[in-house]
């Protein structure tokens, strides 16, 4: 198979200071894409900000022979989204590639849940990848090409107790995603979603040592990497990603059952294991976040203490 590279191309990669966005901004750059490195340089709740983490990965780049720009605009606001596009388009005169991977954390139980805790969380995480694809879209409509990966994650896939608000807002990524990839389609814009598991600030402090050893984020730009490459022709998929395992995520629906007239709820009760039935030979449900961790520790033959 011939090499897949990126000359000519033009990434955006958002949150790209550190963690998975410096692994795909660092992967892309390697293969000849220029590449801005967005990050606000913030703390993982959001709060605080500067230009250390963003130029740091630049230079990176730029020791490396590749090419690369820094923009430090938040991508929780629609203004934020257009400078960040406006950087590229600046900088190298074009956008292809854009990579949603900005995201914060802000957990506590629902039953502690404040504005302020749901509002910035969605305004990063969906509001941000809306505004910056959003942004880029009429240049990829124009050019008749692009590629987008917004990152999902398993807690929006499934659930995890204290995410309410992480889990709304990644879980919307997924919805955004599949709209773009049918809303994009005639126009060569094809859009994805990984649910990465990954040793970063984001999780540093819920997995074991051993789990974080193996989960360097270098095993998940290959795949993201792909999914922005002309070589693809997936869209509109959702992608389970950590430590060297890749499997498609797929919403399943059973055959159903159909009433003749309104049933009544007894109706629905004694049919219920038919409803639940989703057919023989159906993929393993996946039941929570940990249950998609567990999967990844499985197929790696990971041995945790």
């Amino acid at each position: 198979m011939a090499q897949i590279e990126y000359e000519g191309r033009v990434a955006v990669v958002t949150g790209a200071g550190g963690g998975l966005g410096r692994s795909h901004a660092l992967l892309l750059a390697s293969r000849g894409a220029q590449v801005v490195v967005n990050d606000l340089g913030g703390g993982r709740d959001g709060s605080g900000g500067g230009s250390a983490m963003a130029d740091a990965v630049v230079q990176e780049i730029r020791d490396a022979g590749g090419e690369a720009v820094a923009n430090y605009d938040g991508v929780h606001t629609w203004q934020g989204g257009q400078a960040i596009i406006g950087t590229a388009l600046e900088a190298f005169g074009r956008v292809d590639i854009v990579i949603n991977n900005a995201g914060i954390l802000r957990d506590t139980s629902f039953a502690k849940l404040e504005e302020a805790q749901l509002d910035l969380v969605l305004k990063v995480h969906l509001y941000g990848a809306f505004h910056v694809a959003r942004a880029a879209w009429p240049h990829l409509r124009e050019q008749g090409y692009g590629r987008i990966v917004n990152t999902t994650s398993g807690s929006g896939l499934y659930g995890n107790f204290g995410q309410a608000n992480y889990s709304a807002a990644k879980l919307g990524l997924v919805g955004l995603t599949r709209t773009l990839a049918i809303e994009g389609a005639k126009y060569g814009i094809m859009a994805n979603a990984i649910a990465p598991v990954a040793a970063s600030r984001m999780t540093e402090d819920i997995m074991p040592p051993q789990l974080l050893e193996r989960l360097e984020p270098a095993h998940v730009s290959p795949l993201v990497a792909y999914l922005v490459s002309e070589a693809c022709g997936e869209t509109g998929r959702v992608f389970s990603v950590g430590g060297g395992y890749i499997a498609r995520v797929a919403i399943l629906e059973g055959e159903g059952v159909a009433f003749e007239e309104v049933p009544t709820v007894e109706d629905v009760a004694a049919r219920w294991s038919q409803v639940m039935q989703v057919g023989p030979g159906a993929a393993e449900f996946t039941s929570g976040v940990f249950d998609q961790t567990g999967k990844i520790v499985g197929a790696l033959g990971i041995e945790l203490g």
